[in-house]
């Protein structure tokens, strides 16, 4: 049990890491085509991307980082 929390701990820390060196682009590129056509970032407004993110973050299992990139890329480039 005890070496199960830690390889948890350890897959974890490695999932944030190479999440954090993703720019929104790739997270974005990586993620969303995975199950439908990635949408235009021109197809909705800010605050529409926002609860697109929050409804995709448990849809998709992605972390809260993830989300945070995604969706400032999303809103940046619309």
């Amino acid at each position: 049990f005890t070496a199960l929390l830690i390889a948890t701990g350890i897959s974890s820390c490695v999932t944030s890491n190479a999440v954090i060196e993703k720019t929104g682009v790739q997270l974005w590129a990586e993620n969303c085509n995975r199950c439908h056509n990635p949408p235009s970032p021109t197809d909705f407004r800010d605050v529409q991307w926002e609860k697109i993110g929050t409804h995709m973050k448990v849809r998709a299992n992605l972390t809260e980082e993830e989300i945070k990139k995604i969706v400032a890329f999303m809103q940046l480039s619309n």
